[in-house]
């Protein structure tokens, strides 16, 4: 079935409180993406973010990210109060100021967590312990490193001056945030999936070193005598980085991982096909090869490549989930041996119009007449410019500046485009391509420029921070997106 859908966080949806959450504006968003066709809502990682606000660095590769959870869902509740959510002076609305917003929000679910441990026995209290108990595996682990990482002042866990047993109300407070995160993600998600919208998460390859699943469970990494990480994640020099990317996530000890069945990735994919319809796994071609670099690195020059689990992982996850409903994130430096993992399993891979006219060749594969019908097709990522700034940035690549221009050239003649509206001749030809799924930023819709990057790998300063405003949501862009979903077969019906 030809679908498409739009690309967008929930931390870039408006509201009053500093950053996107799962209150009126997703549900908003939610409709619009039905009146305009839309079949799908495609996400970043929703853990906890850690290191650069990054969802790629979480907390956790299972918990929520607290900063997500509606204010006024518990206002509604009964658990805040309406000026509790009033803040003290106006937030941003086109960006998220984090070192605003934590403080904020942290106090304020805190006090939410008091009033309901206060409040005594109910239906809400039923369903809390029921969280509890279902989510114990890795709830009960998470919330003592989140109540002892508050303790110590948030610093890494190798760091840590108190290491004993943390205060039990921190512990609860933790759990009961959880709870409310997934209570108020799982209703946003019923009413997506009711209206005909499917939910794309994003699943890392890798997780952070500063997180619950490495501090609990040390053996399964590749750690030196302290706990710091002997060898780390990242990529060799490419198009986004001369020097490649150098990630600083701590690399699995797949031997061990082995000698457990792949228990942990088998209960990380069950959890998430809980909460998602389809998972795109990031960095897919680490599971055929990964590459190392030493822990104490700065840049991903002097590394090596080493191999994955390969299919024995996937057979694993099949036996004990069944099918596997990922999306193979296939970009970058890909191996024969990738490709030939990916298509065994049947996984579709990615497809980016940002990379169909750097290469004349015309056995390029991102060229749109080289597309299979199961792969993915993006205008662009989180990870590359709107693809108005694509167009009008010049420098910004690894690429000479002629071959930039060189490149643009191409692209006007592929599409027969005079450049003035880009962002609609891209997804016009994402949406007519024979890929089965088109998928782009909202940015693109928008027509927005540079200032509405969500990401720049390899800088780990400034991301993340991109919203959009209530008036730019309009009839007009939902009419428009219906019609040429109605007119190139994507209506999903």
């Amino acid at each position: 079935m030809r679908k498409s859908g739009i690309l967008l966080h929930p931390t870039s949806l408006p509201g009053r409180c500093g950053i996107g959450d799962f209150g009126t504006w997703a549900y908003r968003f939610a409709d619009f993406l039905m009146e305009g066709g839309q079949r799908l809502w495609q996400v970043l990682p929703l853990g906890p973010p850690g290191y650069g606000n990054s969802p790629y660095q979480c907390f956790s590769s299972m918990a929520g990210n607290p900063l997500l959870v509606s204010l006024q869902t518990l206002v509604e509740q009964g658990l805040l109060n309406a000026d509790d959510v009033k803040p003290s002076r106006a937030f941003a609305s086109t960006h998220v100021d984090f070192g605003a917003v934590i403080p904020f929000k942290t106090a304020l679910l805190r006090k939410a967590a008091q009033a309901f441990f206060r409040r005594g026995h109910s239906e809400l209290h039923r369903e809390f312990h029921q969280f509890c108990t279902e989510e114990a595996s890795w709830l009960d682990r998470y919330a003592v490193f989140a109540a002892l990482k508050e303790k110590n002042g948030g610093v890494a866990w190798t760091h840590w001056k108190h290491r004993g047993k943390p205060d039990s109300q921190d512990v609860r407070d933790q759990k009961f945030v959880q709870f409310e995160f997934f209570r108020q993600w799982r209703a946003l998600k019923k009413y997506c999936n009711e209206r005909g919208i499917q939910i794309i998460g994003d699943l890392p390859i890798f997780v952070a070193h500063d997180s619950a699943d490495v501090w609990g469970n040390p053996e399964l990494f590749d750690l030196d005598k302290d706990g710091n990480p002997r060898t780390i994640a990242g990529v060799p020099p490419d198009y986004f980085s001369a020097t490649g990317q150098c990630w600083g996530n701590p690399l699995y000890r797949w031997d061990a991982m082995a000698a457990t069945g792949y228990r942990w990735w088998i209960d990380r994919v069950r959890s998430m096909m809980q909460l998602v319809d389809v998972i795109r796994i990031d960095h897919f071609r680490g599971f055929e090869k990964f590459y190392e670099i030493p822990g104490d690195a700065t840049t991903a020059v002097n590394g090596r490549w080493m191999e994955g689990p390969g299919d024995k992982l996937f057979t694993a996850m099949e036996k004990e989930l069944g099918r596997l409903p990922f999306i193979a994130e296939d970009l970058g430096f890909i191996t024969a041996e990738v490709h030939a993992l990916r298509d065994r399993w049947g996984f579709p891979g990615m497809r980016v119009l940002q990379f169909a006219f750097g290469n004349p060749s015309p056995s390029d594969p991102f060229k749109p007449y080289n597309f299979v019908r199961n792969c993915v097709v993006y205008t662009g990522t989180h990870d590359n410019e709107t693809t108005v700034g694509w167009f009008h940035g010049i420098g910004e690549s690894t690429l000479s500046a002629e071959n930039e221009r060189a490149e643009r050239k191409r692209a006007l003649l592929y599409m027969h485009s005079d450049g003035r509206e880009v962002h609609w001749d891209f997804i016009r030809l994402a949406l007519a391509s024979v890929a089965d799924i088109a998928v782009f930023p909202l940015q693109d819709a928008l027509g927005l420029g540079s200032e509405a990057r969500m990401n720049r790998p390899a800088i780990a300063e400034n991301n993340w921070h991109w919203r959009f405003e209530e008036k730019q949501l309009k009839p007009e862009l939902s009419n428009k997106l219906h019609l040429m979903c109605e007119l190139y077969g994507r209506l999903g019906v």
